[in-house]
């Protein structure tokens, strides 16, 4: 086979896979995918492209598998736009013509179940039926036809059962479909004319004289009540709350989780449990000297000891566990209110709960067994997968270790359901504002339960850009999105919900995940990667659908190089935008205007990855990615402080001409954020057209240091740093009162306050 002929099937069969030919990075170049990454991509995907053969056949067999399918396996479709036909296919005859042939032999029904598990059945005759096409695969024919798509009448998720006979031959198929509305919810108080504002915390630095050298469900109460009395804030948004391994320093990230559908036991306000009042057992664990002292050595540590922490709260929440155990399960006849609710929420959780608390009794065996075993290829190979006989038998076996993971998760629904409430009854229209990570960790318990899910040879990551110059690559499995659509999205769905659950609003980080994924080829550079497109229209259909269904705000993480068409699809489907100051600029380089921010946006200063107010002015971020090495050059390094000091200058300029700074203030004269440039900066944003505007506290407290640093570990304490203030402290010092003071000032005359 010729080059030309070999590159153009590579080409084909790439595009068939949804590869993308080319991208255009952060400086507006355009860069095309080559052949040896098309190879590698196409490979990572299972697909045999060594050879010219290797390649026309898997070419053909992708060709083949999709027109000898009886029909889609998903079909996600709007209530206000349902489709007209339902095509399925007829596999096909013996015979060398494409003639098309009358339907008089050809006979169809269909079933259709809703999710109360209702039933409509329709019989189509004849006439009801279109030939649509027919096509050569092989030496058979196969035809195409349609029947009148079903006149649903409510959202939701059903599952149609097609049946279909010719000439005595018989076939089914189920197909799963998605009726969705258009667009995501939006509260009624922002509706309209409607703006609010908030404050954005990361839970696990939050200090307090009570909780454990973590913030925890506890405090975040207390911050809430802090945010709704003083700051008059309507919403507390939050880092993700995903269970992670809590091991130091790769194993910390909110965003590199062991599961998106559970949380991190960390979080527990553990003295607030029924069970632990009920236990003098954990009471006296915790009473103990000991335990006391190390609470202090935790709760004074300048960050949060991950491990410590987590050790010792596993310990104490045994011992709840056990209590229950003893109050409240197998008891017979007398079957306890706590034992059914449990049961129930287990009954509920299904499949998802049985798999990760599986995963979390084999890990902790695996460990306490052999200590040098940290991730699950490394244990048995029989145990590699959730569907074995070794591992049945080990949930038999080890029953009571399986039910403590189940029992710790509904214990954490509980008090995050009460902290929720808790916003409510202060009068918030949203509360508490959630964040979903991207993916898992390739070592997850997610990705050990749906291995089938995910592509494992491919990863995650972000081309080369003025951040990163060599790219990112972020470890991150690749999902399977075929896989998914066969099983009807339901792995998506539940993922949607389980984060939809317990919160106002919640965001989706790297929300170009819907439209687009930078995918890696394993053992290549970033720079060798290339953009693979995914259902777009399907994934923000189904968003929309759990938004209404749980009547939460949607937030898309839309940084970085986004197509307008991108932003301008979010906005139609009510997904709001997330906009902040540093990146808001004209094709000049200049900080555009308030009046030109989206209304559909959240508007902030900065995110977890990106330098704070105070550390964007004093050059923190840049002098750091000098010290670790990240920069290229000294040349690099003097280009980023010479475009940070022209921002600074652009800044100034730009506040002063809006009247929020006076005219005297000077980039040479003001080396650091004074009062008045905070203050200008906070009324900038607050007056925006944006209806939700949510300050960090780093940025409300002038704080220096970022949460994250990209590209360290070691080398820079990332997602331990704890706030300034305690959480009592926010009441009392006479210095947070002033910020809090300077904040609702602002957001009362830029009318969002919660109160009007």
């Amino acid at each position: 086979m010729s080059k030309p002929s070999y590159e153009k099937i590579i080409d084909e069969l790439a595009a068939s896979y949804g590869i993308e030919p080319e991208y255009r990075d952060t400086w507006g170049r355009v860069h095309r995918t080559s052949l040896g990454t098309k190879q590698n991509i196409l490979k990572g995907l299972g697909v045999n492209v060594d050879t010219g053969a290797q390649t026309s056949e898997a070419l053909f067999a992708r060709q083949r598998d999709q027109w000898s399918r009886m029909t889609e396996p998903s079909i996600v479709a709007s209530l206000s736009s349902l489709p007209n036909e339902l095509a399925f296919q007829v596999p096909g005859r013996i015979q060398r013509t494409l003639a098309s042939r009358p339907a008089e032999d050809l006979e169809a029904s269909l079933e259709v179940t809703d999710e109360h598990g209702r039933v409509q059945r329709f019989a189509f005759t004849p006439d009801d039926l279109t030939f649509c096409e027919a096509r050569l695969v092989g030496n058979r024919v196969n035809e195409q036809w349609s029947l009148p798509f079903p006149q649903l009448q409510s959202l939701g998720y059903y599952k149609f059962r097609l049946h279909v006979q010719v000439q005595g031959r018989k076939w089914s198929r189920t197909i799963h479909v998605a009726i969705c509305p258009d667009k995501a919810y939006i509260p009624p108080a922002l509706q309209g004319d409607g703006r609010v504002a908030g404050i954005a915390v990361s839970l696990y630095g939050v200090r307090s004289k009570k909780n454990w050298g973590i913030g925890d469900l506890g405090d975040l109460k207390e911050i809430l009540t802090w945010a709704a009395e003083d700051l008059h804030a309507n919403i507390v948004g939050l880092n993700p709350l995903h269970a992670t391994f809590s091991r130091t320093p790769f194993n910390t990230s909110p965003y590199l989780p062991i599961s998106r559908f559970y949380r991190n036991f960390i979080y527990l306000d553990i003295p607030a449990m029924g069970d632990y009042k009920d236990s003098p057992e954990a009471q006296d664990l915790v009473d103990a000297s000991e335990t006391q002292r190390l609470l202090s050595e935790l709760r004074a540590s300048e960050t949060v000891q991950y491990e410590q922490v987590a050790s010792l709260k596993q310990r104490v929440l045994r011992q709840v566990f056990q209590t229950f155990l003893i109050n409240h399960w197998n008891k017979g006849d007398s079957q306890s209110e706590r034992q059914r609710e449990l049961e129930n929420y287990i009954k509920r959780e299904g499949v998802l709960l049985d798999y990760f608390a599986t995963f979390c009794a084999i890990d902790s065996a695996m460990h306490s067994r052999y200590p040098e075993v940290w991730t699950w290829p490394q244990w048995p190979i029989e145990y590699q997968r959730p569907d074995t006989e070794a591992v049945r038998r080990f949930q038999q076996e080890h029953w009571e270790e399986v039910l403590f993971y189940k029992f710790i998760q509904w214990q954490f629904e509980k008090q995050l359901a009460g902290v929720q409430d808790h916003a409510r009854r202060l009068g918030m229209c949203i509360g508490l504002y959630h964040d979903l990570a991207l993916a898992v960790d390739r070592f997850s318990a997610d990705f050990w339960a749906y291995q089938d899910f995910f592509n494992a040879k491919l990863r995650m990551g972000a081309p080369p850009d003025a951040f990163s110059q060599h790219g990112q690559d972020w470890g991150l499995p690749l999902p399977n999105m075929e896989r998914l659509r066969e099983t009807g999205y339901d792995l998506f769905v539940k993922e949607i919900r389980k984060n939809c659950a317990f919160v106002g609003a919640l965001r989706i980080d790297h929300v170009m995940r819907f439209f687009q994924l930078y995918c890696i080829p394993e053992g290549e550079p970033p720079s060798n990667g290339a953009y693979v497109s995914q259902p777009f229209e399907d994934l923000i259909r189904i968003v929309a659908s759990e938004s209404v269904r749980n009547r939460v705000l949607i937030i898309g993480e839309d940084l970085g190089t986004v197509p307008a068409y991108v932003r301008d699809i979010l906005a139609e489907a009510n997904i709001f935008s997330y906009r902040l100051l540093y990146f808001e600029k004209d094709d000049q380089q200049n900080f555009i205007l308030p009046k030109d921010y989206p209304e559909l946006a959240v508007v902030t200063v900065t995110t977890h990855d990106l330098p704070t107010l105070a550390g964007f002015w004093t050059h923190r971020d840049i002098k750091l990615r000098e010290e670790i090495g990240i920069f290229n050059s000294q040349q690099a390094v003097r280009n980023a402080s010479d475009e940070r000091e022209a921002d600074k200058r652009k800044l100034l300029a730009l506040l002063q001409e809006q009247n929020l700074l006076p005219g005297h203030h000077d980039k040479n004269t003001y080396p650091e954020v004074t009062g008045e440039i905070h203050h200008a900066v906070v009324s900038f944003l607050a007056m925006t057209p944006g209806k939700l505007f949510i300050l960090s506290q780093e940025d409300l407290f002038k704080e220096t240091d970022q949460q994250n640093l990209p590209g360290t570990t070691i080398e820079y304490p990332n997602w331990s740093m704890k706030m300034k203030y305690t959480v009592e402290q926010l009441r009392r010092d006479p210095r947070a009162r002033t910020f809090c003071d300077m904040f609702r000032a602002v957001i009362r005359k830029a009318g969002r306050n919660r109160q009007e």
